[in-house]
């Protein structure tokens, strides 16, 4: 017995867009060594690092909108499917750990749900109702900042999610590895990250996914930088919870203040393993009920709360 063939709607043709394009350097892919195959990767992927410093200016824009909106009280919402879903997962993902965020803050949406993340359910990103509704179920309002990733920008899902956003007022942020003549995009910043034909044609899990996830490490880093999740460049709302966390913790407060390792774990203790506050209570000489006051006040950034202080 012949297994059924789902119905495929008729689409249009997509075979001009960048990411669909044939790659003129990998034409002989299947005859090339594997030295051969890591080169031509390694030659191909050097136009990611282009592609980023291209959209550099929307990139901030991102950063200073995302950073005003969480600052306040708005979340930040990264909405894809397949590979740009996962991504946009992942990002979020890694946010509590790193920053010490609450788990609504940043959060990722992917067509299909958390069993898409293990199993392709690609066929879900045609349906612009379920972008739509995904917003709704979210109850997207006018403080947050919608991001939509679509590698080759068509993803019905992606502009669904997208315009129902902007219905709400919230600001809407697009990032597509085709240039917006192929494919345009009504929001407020627009990120177009181009990095070429893939080495396999249409694969865009390959550079179309290394550079998306280096767009949403900047973007995500950035933000936290702004909103004082960061002190020099060390992670000091880190979330201390296993050995590794708890040894950098350790180590970022021996550096910071040139106490032994064993001073240091008392003060880390004494602010209840949170480091921003273990520095501003040894600078400051202030108790942890005083320092969780000043962090309050300036919004957790530890640097406005130490110039308060000392002014």
């Amino acid at each position: 017995m012949q297994e059924s063939v789902p119905d495929i709607e008729p689409t249009h043709e997509r075979g001009h867009l960048l990411t669909e394009q044939s790659n003129p350097n990998s034409q002989n892919l299947d005859q090339l060594s594997s030295l051969e195959l890591v080169d031509l990767f390694n030659r191909e992927d050097a136009q990611v690092i282009e592609a980023i410093a291209a959209a550099r200016e929307p990139l901030a824009a991102a950063i200073d909108r995302t950073a005003e909106a969480l600052r306040h009280g708005g979340r930040l919402f990264y909405i894809g499917a397949g590979t740009s879903g996962r991504l946009g997962v992942l990002d979020a993902a890694e946010c509590p750990p790193t920053f010490c965020t609450p788990p609504e803050l940043v959060q990722g949406i992917i067509a299909g749900g958390a069993g898409a993340l293990v199993r392709s359910s690609e066929g879900l990103e045609d349906l612009a109702e379920d972008g739509a509704a995904a917003i709704a179920h979210h109850q997207i309002h006018d403080l947050d900042v919608v991001v939509g990733i679509t590698a080759g920008g068509t993803t019905p899902y992606v502009h669904g999610a997208l315009q129902a956003a902007r219905q709400r007022g919230a600001t809407t942020i697009f990032i597509a590895c085709v240039p917006a003549e192929q494919v345009s995009a009504e929001v407020d910043i627009d990120i177009r990250l181009l990095v070429g034909a893939e080495i396999l044609a249409g694969s865009t899990r390959l550079k179309a996914g290394t550079v998306t996830k280096l767009a949403l490490n900047t973007l995500s880093t950035g933000v936290m930088v702004k909103l004082g999740k960061v002190y020099g460049n060390r992670m000091v709302d880190v979330a201390v919870t296993n050995r590794k966390l708890h040894d950098r913790a350790l180590r970022m407060l021996q550096d910071l203040t040139g106490l032994s390792r064993e001073a240091a774990a008392v003060l880390l203790e004494k602010s209840d393993r949170r480091v921003k506050l273990a520095l501003l209570m040894h600078w400051a000489g202030v108790s942890a009920e005083e320092g969780d006051r000043l962090l309050s006040t300036h919004q957790g950034n530890l640097r406005q709360a130490l110039q308060s202080k000392t002014a």
